[in-house]
């Protein structure tokens, strides 16, 4: 305000003239959602700061599929290619920094890109990837030797053949989800998840049992929620990983109690663990339609899933 009542203007302030250091300590400390939703598009020099691979060590998207209620478009090929590209983009921005994913609906576009330029990858979470293979998997086991973390839960295309892999090329491996969708009452999925792919549930059970007791001695907790394992396959998992501690179980049809508390004898480390927590009469076992049978399992809830 000037003398005679008249006003001057504050010298306006250019964000775009900020240095380099101090833009990307700014977009620090943003969250990812608003890191991604924004400051990449104001200006060339807060394009290039968002791209610092300090800013990309890691990829959490597995927190915006949580505060979303799942959606059919989430298994599109569209939306897959959406998530492709993004991680493919982060793995080329961290200049091989990037220790941590996750992430939903990839494929193996996109896990060949990971496997090839993020060795020093300690935690791989990609549920529910329909399009995720042995194939991507194995180079994922042999080029990421420090993976201690992996979550390959709702995703059918892998085998026994990958945990195989895993276990003998990742030493440091301590945690492994490995659960399927609730082939028990499927009724939570229909007219979310494809049918086909809600009919692909893998039925090898112990096959896998016998890959994880076998080739990760070094596990520590292990998730197994509606595996099709049968007391043999729990058997070999409690020989071989004698540092489980914490074993979910949840859903696990074809073992009784009798077969839980043997296995579990075995594992003087276990501290805490999910039994299958209901009742099924056996007969239930000569028919085809499991529908009426309702069990609680995690639901998503929430808002709407935006990226």
């Amino acid at each position: 305000m000037d003398d005679e009542g008249g006003s001057e203007s504050a010298p306006s302030s250019d964000w775009a003239e900020l240095t380099h250091e101090c833009l990307t300590n700014i977009l620090a400390r943003l969250t990812f959602a608003e890191r991604w939703t924004g400051p990449m598009l104001v200006c060339k020099s807060w394009l290039h700061a968002f791209k610092d691979p300090s800013l990309h060590s890691v990829f959490d998207l597995d927190t915006q599929f949580n505060s979303a209620t799942e959606s059919t478009l989430w298994w599109s090929p569209q939306f897959e290619r959406k998530i492709d590209a993004m991680l493919r983009s982060v793995v080329e921005w961290s200049g091989g920094s990037l220790t941590e994913i996750r992430v939903r609906h990839c494929s193996d576009r996109s896990l060949a890109v990971v496997a090839e330029r993020c060795p020093n990858l300690q935690i791989l979470s990609i549920k529910s990837c329909p399009h995720v293979t042995d194939a991507s998997m194995a180079k994922i086991a042999f080029r990421c030797p420090h993976l201690r973390e992996l979550d390959i839960s709702y995703c059918y295309e892998i085998s026994h053949e990958s945990l195989v892999l895993i276990g003998r090329n990742c030493p440091n491996l301590k945690i492994l989800k490995r659960n399927l969708m609730n082939w028990l009452d499927p009724s939570e999925h229909v007219g979310v998840v494809p049918n086909e792919y809600l009919n692909a549930c893998p039925q090898d059970g112990d096959s896998e049992a016998a890959a994880i007791g076998k080739s990760m001695p070094h596990l520590e907790l292990l998730e197994l929620r509606f595996s099709k394992l049968s007391a043999k396959g729990l058997a070999l998992i409690s020989e071989g990983c004698l540092n489980v501690e914490y074993l979910d179980l949840f859903g696990c049809a074809n073992l009784t109690s009798r077969d839980i508390a043997n296995a579990s004898s075995n594992l003087i480390k276990l501290k805490k663990i999910e039994k299958p927590n209901f009742y099924i009469p056996r007969s239930v076992f000569h028919t085809e339609r499991y529908g009426h049978w309702r069990l609680y399992d995690e639901r998503f809830q929430t808002d709407v899933f935006r990226i």
